[in-house]
């Protein structure tokens, strides 16, 4: 029997990689995770990727989903429109030990991220073909398949966990922040602070059914202390969650949300509203 029962209180899925994300009513679940999720991904001149943590104005790059198309937008900067099916060059690409075929979308796009963000920067699409995998030792040798996510497909967080974070801030005199900061994809509803890091199996009535398994705490880089709306980075949020949140199961690291991976139920639709239940882990 399951033994916690709750709802899906919102979905979000990051077409481009640390640039913002999207607040969606329903989305497709896919064998990468959400569809579209990391698909297209930003790399200097050596085909590394960069993010936030070095570069915190992909913040402002605001992204939306249109029909075939993905539109950007930044301040100062003209909308580029980017066809959902179309591609130029192929490209090999790292991103932390991996490194993968990707497909480069052009000199217009990457001329964009260029002026934006100030250094010279390609924007590249991840090859479908290509088979990165999640680390076995936390899938228990199942493969779970991702396109730029850093290591799972699918990350969950709890509207508790970001209500008690948001209680130690007030707390200490600092403004509540928003769930966008730790940008996970799946947020739920009605249950206790960090409930989610003790799932184990967790079940979306979505039609058919979804089978989802928690498989590793997501530790935190100082990426969630880059504020969304303005790009400025301050540290409060990462020494807020080091007073409680430093995990053993991670070697010590400061953990918020859980990265899943699918067992059951590709080309399903999850939807903000649909009824969860999970069975809690006893390791």
């Amino acid at each position: 029997m399951s033994e916690v029962t709750t709802r899906i209180a919102r979905l979000f899925v990051y077409p481009i990689k640390s640039c913002a994300g999207v607040e969606v009513n329903e989305a497709v679940l896919t064998e990468t995770g959400l569809d579209l999720d990391r698909a297209w991904m930003v790399v200097d001149s050596e085909g590394e990727f960069v993010s936030q943590r070095e570069l915190p104005r992909m913040a402002l790059v605001k992204v939306q989903m249109k029909f075939s198309e993905v539109i950007l937008r930044a301040p100062g900067m003209l909308a580029l429109h980017l066809q959902i099916d179309t591609v130029e060059a192929p490209a090999r690409v790292r991103i932390w030990n991996d490194e993968v075929s990707a497909f480069d979308m052009g000199d217009t796009a990457a001329q964009w991220f260029t002026d934006f963000l100030g250094q010279k920067l390609r924007l590249v699409r991840f090859d479908p073909d290509e088979r990165r995998l999640s680390s076995p030792k936390w899938t228990g040798g199942a493969q779970a398949l991702n396109q730029f996510s850093d290591g799972f497909p699918i990350l969950v967080a709890s509207e508790g966990s970001l209500a008690e974070l948001n209680r130690r801030l007030q707390a200490s005199g600092r403004d509540a922040v928003g769930m966008e900061r730790f940008r996970p994809n799946i947020v739920l509803e009605g249950l206790e602070a960090h409930d989610e890091d003790r799932f184990d199996l967790i079940t979306i009535a979505a039609g058919g059914e979804v089978v989802l398994k928690a498989v590793k705490p997501c530790a935190r880089c100082p990426i969630p202390n880059v504020d969304p709306a303005t790009a400025v980075s301050a540290p409060f949020v990462s020494d807020a969650l080091q007073a409680y949140r430093s995990n053993p199961v991670v070697d010590g690291a400061v953990t918020f949300g859980m990265n899943l991976i699918i067992v059951n139920g590709i080309d399903q639709t999850l939807r903000v509203g649909q009824a969860v239940s999970a069975g809690w882990r006893f390791a």
